[in-house]
């Protein structure tokens, strides 16, 4: 069967996004516990096909953190499942009255939640976005139109497959969470370029992505951008729980989005923190400024660029100052907008770091790790935004939709 052409998928889609849109709730939930069994069910076929998308990045050349964001196992794909299933016992959020109120002429006014209707999602080698993007668009009452990248296409196409089982199961259309199967670069521009199909565009990826998206989309767009998340350990900050929020900041998971990439220090602790860090955290390199690196031998030079860097690896850029408000300042010129924490004792300092630092998320005394959908309660995130407008920080539920304005009256007419 040949690959259908991606304006005719999109016009499947649309058409799907019209029956989801008016479907129960309670059938979408149904959809959804059913997808999770069916990824259940094909676990050999998907942990295969992600085998072979591993086997293929390997002969490329891929790096240790591609790898990671690329690999299934049994207990990642059994947390997809179990996603789905949180998904399903999530608040609805369509219907809710955000607000309401009588005119004096007698109307009554109302703003409610609504689907957005088609959601396209473009990611990278990233196939558990598959699961945790089609269960929230579907939830909120919308299509998922999936875009994956070439890395992780047989993955996807088995993820996909099983999703779609789940629909069919409820008696929804296989359409509304659909997989775009040709992965050329033409292709993912005419995607991004679909104004009669998709309604709101978010990608998931690096910053070849993002450019590429402010080149070409002329659909809406919510930005899932870099990470550049900082950790700034104030004067008053103590120092083993400073030094166990950098350890897991960093070294947990360092190839994501919400890993500390640059470690910003108060001049009066500056020097026992590197001191603590050079023996607890020596697997990452430490590239600093001229005041670190007199500090500390575990400290190499920064260039310039490296406080502006997503390492993405166990690299971290170290920034010394003399003052909070230089901190705040600093964190403000060189940050991505995703997630920024302090740690202190000191709580009016704490006070004006959360309230002057420009970003989506603010910590005081918290990992940055902490900011993710399944962390904060959403059940999943289908990204998180780094922009202001419509959404910011992780996207759950309420995220993918928008409100619509319900008039009812007795037959007014304006004068």
């Amino acid at each position: 069967m040949s690959t259908p052409d991606i304006a005719e998928l999109g016009d499947r889609v649309k058409a799907a996004s019209r029956v989801i849109a008016a479907s129960r709730d309670e059938t979408r939930c149904e959809a959804l516990r059913g997808a999770a069994s069916a990824l259940r069910d094909a676990e050999v076929a998907i942990l295969a096909a992600n085998q072979d998308d591993l086997d293929r990045a390997g002969r490329d050349g891929a790096s240790a953190t591609v790898l990671d964001r690329l690999t299934l196992t049994s207990s990642r794909l059994a947390a997809m499942a179990e996603g789905l299933e949180t998904v399903a016992t999530l608040h609805n959020p369509l219907g809710s009255i955000v607000e309401a109120r009588t005119l004096a002429n007698g109307l009554s006014v109302q703003r409610v939640r609504v689907p957005l209707g088609v959601v396209g999602i473009i990611y990278e080698n990233r196939p558990n976005v598959t699961s945790d993007a089609a269960a929230l668009c579907l939830r909120a009452g919308n299509a998922a139109f999936l875009r994956g990248s070439s890395g992780a296409l047989a993955s996807n196409k088995a993820i996909v497959t099983a999703l779609r089982a789940g629909l069919a199961a409820a008696g929804l259309p296989q359409d509304a969470i659909a997989l775009v199967e040709d992965t050329s670069h033409e292709t993912a521009v005419r995607f991004m370029q679909l104004n009669q199909v998709i309604d709101c565009l978010i990608p998931r990826g690096g910053p070849s992505l993002i450019a590429s998206m402010r080149a070409n989309a002329t659909v809406p767009y919510v930005l899932d951008g870099d990470g550049i998340c900082h950790v700034y350990v104030d004067a008053g900050a103590d120092l083993d729980m400073a030094e166990k929020i950098v350890i897991n900041a960093k070294v947990q998971r360092p190839g994501v989005c919400n890993a500390m990439e640059s470690l910003v220090l108060h001049e009066a602790v500056a020097s026992s923190m590197l001191e603590r860090l050079a023996k607890s955290m020596s697997q990452v390199s430490l590239l600093g400024d001229e005041r670190a690196v007199a500090l500390s031998s575990a400290v190499s030079p920064a260039s310039d660029a490296d406080f502006d860097r997503e390492f993405l690896d166990l690299i971290a850029s170290v920034k010394i100052v003399n003052s909070l408000d230089e901190a705040i300042t600093f964190i403000n010129d060189h940050n991505s907008g995703h997630s920024e924490a302090i740690v202190t004792a000191d709580q009016d300092a704490a006070e004006q770091f959360l309230t002057r630092i420009d970003a989506a998320a603010v910590l005081h005394n918290a990992s940055t790790r902490f900011v993710d959908g399944g962390e904060l309660g959403l059940g999943a995130e289908v990204g998180i935004s780094t922009q202001k407008l419509h959404a910011r920080g992780p996207m759950g539920l309420e995220a993918l939709t928008s409100v619509r304005w319900v008039i009812r009256g007795e037959g007014q007419v304006r004068l």
